[in-house]
């Protein structure tokens, strides 16, 4: 049962607060309101004027010690004050009903306490309480009776505030205010923390990059001479070839072989401080020359021959 339904069940009481002259009809009116179905919340009906003067009623004044057991406090407060109205039976009903809400508060409740604190008589008794309870949206629980337990998952937010209770009240919503201000705080402490690391590992890879990218442009410019190739290297101003491979740039060899000037392998004659080991070289590489051609020579004269 929600609130809005409780206040709606309440509203004929309040309408009937303004004729209730004497204290014998605002005494009526309390009976009334909490014998009527629906009615759980009694806080407008408890601060009118009419109810609050049977305070100064030394006949009717236990209507009101009555009307404030019904709103905010238990059934073991009604057996244990004394010069109470009897209940009737709707009365007696609602009271547990209501006493078993604000004992729910554990959710976990054996068979024994609640039959000792609602004034019951027998497990069975019980049993069909809080069945009534269920039924009538009070509560959402689950009944165990093997180990003969009441399990309470749900309540509904049908009691009064006792006046006592509201310092507590207070005290216990301050600290939890405390609590959450201490928990975000320490969120954007860490947030902070984990700003300044991202921004700082950002930082650190941008001017990786910048490095890397520097080194490839570099690498680039300079050619892949420069890195252990010989394709841009240049050897000599004579004879020394510019670009290619290995030996790019030397005078090619003429018919038979032989080169078509006096060039060795390691460029022309005269080409600064190689000049008398060039001399050498390029001789021996004549006679080779000669050698092969007289070789060469002596093949073709065999196969005329065999061919003439």
């Amino acid at each position: 049962m929600d609130q809005t339904k409780a206040l709606n069940a309440l509203e004929p009481f309040l309408a009937l607060t303004k004729s209730a002259n004497t204290p014998r009809q605002a005494a009526d009116l309390v009976t009334r309101a909490t014998s009527a179905p629906n009615t759980y919340l009694f806080t407008e009906l408890l601060q009118s004027p009419q109810i609050q003067s049977l305070s100064s009623s030394p006949e009717y004044s236990s209507h009101l010690t009555l009307l404030q057991i019904f709103s905010h406090d238990t059934y073991t407060t009604y057996t244990s004050t004394p010069n109470l109205p009897a209940l009737s039976p709707q009365q007696t009903l609602k009271l547990r009903q209501l006493s078993l809400l604000t004992l729910a508060k554990d959710r976990v409740l054996s068979y024994s306490s609640l039959v000792s604190k609602l004034g019951l008589s027998s497990p069975r008794e019980l049993e069909d309480l809080v069945t009534s309870s269920i039924y009538a949206s009070l509560i959402n629980a689950t009944l165990d009776p093997a180990h003969e337990t009441v399990h309470i998952h749900s309540v509904a937010p049908l009691r009064d505030v006792s006046p006592t209770a509201i310092p507590v009240l207070l005290s216990s919503l301050k600290s939890w205010a405390t609590r959450c201000e201490a928990a975000l705080s320490d969120l954007n402490s860490r947030i902070v923390t984990i700003r300044a690391t991202a921004n700082a590992r950002a930082q650190s890879q941008t001017e990786w990059d910048a490095r890397v990218t520097k080194l490839v442009d570099d690498e680039s410019k300079a050619g892949p001479g420069v890195f252990g190739g010989f394709g841009n290297v240049e050897v000599g101003q004579h004879g020394h070839g510019h670009g290619g491979g290995y030996g790019q740039g030397l005078p090619a060899r003429g018919p038979g072989g032989q080169q078509s000037q006096r060039t060795g392998r390691y460029g022309k004659r005269g080409s600064g401080h190689m000049d008398g080991a060039a001399d050498e070289v390029d001789d021996e590489a004549m006679d080779l020359d000669e050698e092969d051609e007289g070789v060469g020579e002596k093949k073709r004269t065999s196969r005329r021959k065999l061919l003439g």
